[in-house]
């Protein structure tokens, strides 16, 4: 069976990884909780019913830092090595859109507190809770998550596991009415241990070296780089290409979208599946609070004459660069030439300038999320 210390030192072994003291100290805390929650006895089990009372919580962790510090990675192996029932991963902006529909659901019903049922069906569904890049940037999450994670915490004993760029004090910063968010910072800082990771190796621009972000003109070249940009990116094997997995993700309206290629928090999409089709702002934000990285490829000059693709390619970039999404492209012209001239060029000019900062150093070092 294997454990997390084990599955990191074969990466350092293997040179996927440098020697980091503070990786190596969250893959020891790892391995130990680890250990916790496989030691736990199952639920109505002869064990449990032989202690005659239920097991002592198991103590959660937050890991927070910098972009590409190996926080995802972490989280992947622990995840995969857990062995366990009842445990689920998912992405923070995920599951707060899961929670705000069953509490609309659940005050339909009108019978007291909703948050209680919410917790207590989430409690049966896991023990282990994992998020993916937990960060708060609307009041209406704000509000309700010291309530909910208190009930999930202190009273159904479920174990948390967060990755995020922000240290507990910095989320939702500078919020509206941010004094009623307060409690849940400290229950995070009471209830988790606390480990930063801001070593010197930014290993997700490390992967793509001295490679360009945007590649012009279109063809094998460019097709070339950017599928080598995916697989340095989320070490998928590329000899084993056919097999990159797919995702469908919710937008809102109860519909959803396909992802081709999804893998590791990077997608990867054609620019006439994301503008030739009709799509719009909601569209494009489910893909940035998502997705940290996105490539996209095939884009063509733009004009008057496709209109309607270039504004949905100015509504995508603005999404993108709302969030903080790093963004890859290939392309037939460099941004400053992409809209040469006609009707809506002048406008064109601001997304030119996005795109441009985008592929700064400045912003790259930036972590995923609102900036808000």
């Amino acid at each position: 069976m294997s454990i997390v210390i084990d599955r990191y030192e074969a990466l350092i072994a293997s040179g996927q990884l440098r020697p980091d003291p503070e990786q190596r100290a969250a893959a020891e805390r790892l391995t130990t909780l680890q250990a916790e929650l496989e030691a736990v006895p199952t639920r109505g089990s002869i064990l449990w019913r032989v202690i005659g009372r239920k097991p002592d919580p198991v103590r959660g962790l937050y890991m927070w830092g910098g972009v590409g510090r190996g926080k995802s990675m972490l989280m992947d192996l622990f995840f995969g090595c857990l062995k366990i029932d009842r445990k689920r991963r998912v992405h923070f902006h995920e599951f707060m859109l899961d929670v705000h529909a069953r509490l609309r659901v659940e005050r339909d019903k009108e019978v007291g507190d909703p948050i209680q049922p919410v917790a207590a069906a989430l409690a049966d569904e896991a023990r282990l809770l994992a998020f993916d890049e937990m960060v708060v940037n609307n009041t209406a999450d704000a509000m309700i998550l010291s309530r909910l994670f208190t009930a999930l915490i202190v009273d159904k004993d479920v174990t948390i596991v967060a990755t995020s760029n922000r240290a507990p004090k910095d989320l939702y910063k500078d919020g509206l009415n941010r004094q009623h968010f307060l409690p849940f910072i400290a229950l995070v800082e009471q209830r988790l241990d606390v480990i930063a990771l801001n070593g010197p190796t930014d290993y997700r621009r490390d992967r793509l070296g001295d490679m360009s972000l945007w590649r012009s003109p279109n063809g094998p070249e460019a097709t070339a780089a950017m599928r080598e940009a995916f697989f340095r990116l989320t070490d998928f094997p590329p000899e084993d290409s056919i097999h990159v997995p797919s995702e469908d993700i919710a937008v809102p309206g109860g519909r959803t979208m396909h992802v081709p290629k999804s893998l590791k928090g990077v997608a990867v999409f054609s620019f006439k599946r994301l503008c030739g089709e009709a799509r719009g702002a909601q569209d494009y934000l489910a893909i940035a609070r998502r997705y940290h990285t996105v490539i996209i490829v095939g884009v063509p000059v733009l004009g008057p004459e496709n209109r309607n693709e270039a504004a949905r390619f100015v509504t995508l970039i603005d999404a993108l660069y709302e969030y903080k999404v790093k963004l890859l492209v290939s392309a037939d012209a460099e941004p400053d030439v992409l809209y040469p001239a006609g009707d809506g060029a002048f406008e064109f000019e601001r997304t030119v300038s996005r795109l441009l900062e985008m592929r700064s150093e400045t912003y790259l070092a930036l972590g995923h999320g609102h900036a808000g």
